[in-house]
């Protein structure tokens, strides 16, 4: 078996990790407080800004910064950009797809537990594919144990995100569950990390796909740092230029009070102030402190 480093810069590269983790679910909680309190392809267009931000930046992103510290002693790690990037669509389509199932049917426990199911394989599969994209001259291998823990803590973290998903509403409260559920998306890669083995090969190899070639980690570091600070500044930017979720509720029920006004009856329409106590809506509500963004 060849040696292996996990922490080949020490604390940054976790750090890094967990930071990237706890900002990519920030963002896509924020966004999905907007799909909530919005109607039809409106709520898809947030839900999908959601999945896109945890997808690439909580949890793809992540698994990049945390591989910047694996190597194996005495050994060039090179990646395959095709698997590379097959593993950014895996972490992107399965996070959204989570995230329509219970954006759309609610808080609902069975819909919660099949996209929890979904979501969590596809995160421990996007944490193998990017150890599947390392090319050396050895042969990984797994743990079983560890192997099958990855997956358990992958199911129970992304249940966790999308239960968030659909239950959180205060900026606070987001931000103190962001920050536990980045430490639960990093236990995904770690523990898949640790539970890794190399024996030696003859031929650069890799877990899945033979061959050799493909970049060094060096060279992934500008486009992936770019990449992530331009998806996390566009989605910070929807969230922070969007309404509020209350301010959107507020005004679908005020357009809706309007709709049904103009379709009152002509000898309603010169009935007293009296007549509209019930509405479901008050001017007061503007004096009511907005939400932080």
């Amino acid at each position: 078996m060849l040696h292996l480093h996990d922490f080949t810069y020490g604390p940054a590269t976790p750090a890094l990790s967990y930071v990237v983790a706890s900002i990519g679910a920030l963002l896509g909680l924020r966004a999905v407080t907007r799909a909530r309190a919005s109607q039809g392809a409106s709520r898809s267009r947030w839900l999908l800004l959601a999945g896109s931000a945890m997808g690439s930046i909580g949890i793809w992103a992540m698994g990049f910064a945390g591989l910047i510290g694996f190597a194996v002693g005495g050994e060039t790690t090179r990646y395959s950009l095709p698997v590379t990037i097959l593993s950014l669509l895996v972490a992107t389509a399965t996070i959204t797809g989570g995230l329509l199932v219970v954006g759309f049917s609610g808080e609902e426990s069975g819909p919660l537990i099949g996209a929890g199911l979904l979501a969590g394989l596809g995160l421990a599969l996007t944490q193998y594919l990017g150890l599947a994209a390392m090319r050396m001259p050895g042969r990984l291998g797994y743990d079983p144990v560890l192997f099958t823990v990855s997956i358990a803590i992958a199911i129970v973290a992304a249940t966790a995100i999308l239960w968030s998903a659909v239950r959180l509403r205060r900026i606070w409260a987001t931000v103190a569950v962001s920050l536990l559920l980045g430490i639960a998306v990093s236990a995904v890669h770690y523990t898949a990390m640790a539970a890794v083995t190399v024996s030696p090969a003859s031929t650069a190899t890799g877990m899945v796909l033979g061959g050799g070639g493909g970049a060094t980690a060096a060279s992934y570091v500008l486009p992936v740092v770019l990449g992530a600070s331009i998806a996390a500044f566009l989605a910070w930017a929807a969230v922070a230029l969007a309404p509020t979720e209350d301010a959107i509720r507020y005004d679908a029920a005020l357009l809706d009070h309007i709709r049904r006004r103009s379709e009152l009856p002509l000898e309603l329409e010169t009935a007293g102030p009296q007549d509209f106590d019930e509405a479901p809506w008050s001017l007061a509500t503007f004096h009511e402190p907005p939400e932080p963004r």
